[in-house]
């Protein structure tokens, strides 16, 4: 994100186009299904990333760096707007009160802050909820940390884009150098638009019926299909009725004992591990990187119940899958979710992967996976308080939501720092915990966010986080032990 000083005037080179990233104008079904299920404060799908910068970068230009980045990528400027009644998709709509001044800002830390006092301070602009009148992001430049060091804390709605998404525009956001580039495309901001509540329900209205035809002869096409082969469609019927039951967790894992609370509170903690060590771990195995990193946090898990005294035999758990295809936008969401009951108890590392590994590519087999982004379209049509009933129930009976993304391997910099480490922290949509691992350079990059009303002894559970990777990372040999940042 790299640009010139704020004191010059961006030169505007009307030929220069925006990103081509987040330019659906409407939410699809699961975003508007997150946005709305914000009823309940305890959904909330608050999105960070803290990067650990080398040196503190120049304020002006990492403002300009900012007022570029909303150029490029218009999202950034847009507001949603809520057609009226709740009826239909929210919209983005570029906001004519923009302001980067409320959006960009910079925090000095006390003399001798280390890591715990940066994740305290992250977790509280984490846990502020959105002003929805602006758009959904909020960036803050942390200063004071020893020997000069910076952090780059980033906060996004999950609405705007999913994990992939979020790591293709910081690709494309972030320089490959510390020299600025006045060689980069500079377009224009873009045009406010007034839109009013009324005036977004009236344009859906009116172009769903313009649809509706069309749509009517594709259900009826449908329909006359199933009746010429009755028993075909029954059949058809019954697998996907058995794939929905084994999908929406018909598979006897209940809640730990241990984690059955519930807050609106959210605690981070960070941990380093070596990216080839946990692949190599992974390939003694005959799995996959995150099949290492799944059977890590199982490990984890059961050392916490088992020193508490509560032993567990599994326990739910959700993972999204990408469905992100090459033909896709960029931006947006595009993930569904894998339900499993993840076998705790299996003490031999080698083993636990096998069968988290196993049970993975059984779920990503099953017809019912998109269960939710089936039903999803019906859901956003609700009132918000009904969204959020129902799409809590289907969160918050998880013990743990994992997701591992890719990162990005070469070197990058913000306004001339070079960003050395890059931890994510998704949302607590009701569940107990959430652990997200991003590789970045030679680093696989893990942000926790549990909720300490469920892991209420949260120094405990992080120690246990470490040995759980430690005890996989030995089944590729010697490794350096799991570092987590304090």
């Amino acid at each position: 994100m790299a640009t010139t000083a704020q004191g010059a005037q961006p030169a505007f080179r009307a030929g220069d186009k925006p990103l081509d990233w987040g330019r659906e104008r409407e939410m699809n079904a699961l975003e508007a299904l997150m946005w709305r299920a914000e009823e309940d404060p305890r959904l909330r799908s608050t999105v960070c990333g803290l990067e650990e910068l080398d040196c503190v970068p120049d304020w002006d230009r990492f403002l300009a760096a900012h007022d570029w980045g909303t150029r490029l990528v218009p999202r950034f400027r847009q507001r949603v707007v809520e057609p009226l009644g709740g009826i239909g998709a929210p919209a983005w709509v570029t906001d004519p009160d923009f302001d980067l001044h409320y959006h960009v800002r910079r925090v000095r830390l006390p003399e001798g802050t280390g890591w715990s006092e940066l994740l305290s301070a992250a977790e509280q602009i984490a846990m502020t909820p959105f002003d929805r009148a602006r758009a959904l992001w909020e960036a803050v430049l942390f200063e004071g940390l020893p020997d000069g060091r910076a952090a780059y804390f980033l906060k996004l709605h999950h609405a705007t884009s999913d994990g992939l998404g979020i790591v293709d525009l910081l690709s494309n956001l972030h320089s490959r150098t510390r020299e600025s580039n006045p060689d980069k495309p500079q377009p224009l901001p873009p045009i406010p638009e007034q839109r009013t509540a009324a005036q977004e329900l009236a344009h859906q209205l009116s172009r769903d019926a313009q649809r509706l035809p069309g749509r009517l002869a594709r259900g009826a096409a449908s329909l006359l299909r199933a009746m010429a082969r009755p028993d075909e469609a029954a059949r058809s019927a019954a697998r996907l009725a058995d794939s929905l039951r084994r999908v929406l967790g018909e598979s006897g894992a209940e809640g730990s004992p241990l984690l059955g609370g519930r807050s609106m509170s959210w605690r981070f903690s960070a941990f380093d591990v070596e990216f080839a060590q946990l692949r190599a771990a992974s390939k003694a195995v005959g799995g996959s990187l995150n099949d290492a990193f799944l059977a890590a946090l199982l490990g984890a898990f059961r050392r916490y119940h088992e020193e508490l005294g509560q032993p567990i035999e599994r326990m739910p758990i959700a993972v999204p899958i990408s469905v992100r295809a090459a033909g896709d936008a960029a931006g947006g969401n595009r993930i569904v979710a894998a339900w499993l009951a993840a076998p705790v108890a299996i003490e031999d590392p080698a083993q636990r992967m096998l069968a988290i590994g196993g049970q993975l590519r059984s779920a990503r087999g099953e017809p019912a996976l998109d269960a939710i982004g089936a039903v999803a379209p019906l859901l956003s049509w609700l009132p918000g308080p009904l969204v959020s009933q129902v799409g809590g129930s289907l969160t918050k009976a998880n013990d743990l939501q994992a997701s591992n993304v890719r990162g990005i391997r070469e070197d990058v910099y913000i306004a001339g720092a070079k960003i050395e480490r890059a931890y994510p922290f998704g949302p607590l949509p009701g569940c107990a915990t959430m652990i997200t691992l991003v590789s970045h350079g030679s680093m696989c990059c893990i942000g926790a966010n549990v909720d300490p009303a469920a892991v209420t002894d949260t120094v405990r559970f992080n120690h246990k986080l470490c040995e759980g990777f430690d005890e996989v990372l030995a089944l590729g040999g010697e490794f350096t032990p799991t570092i987590q940042r304090t």
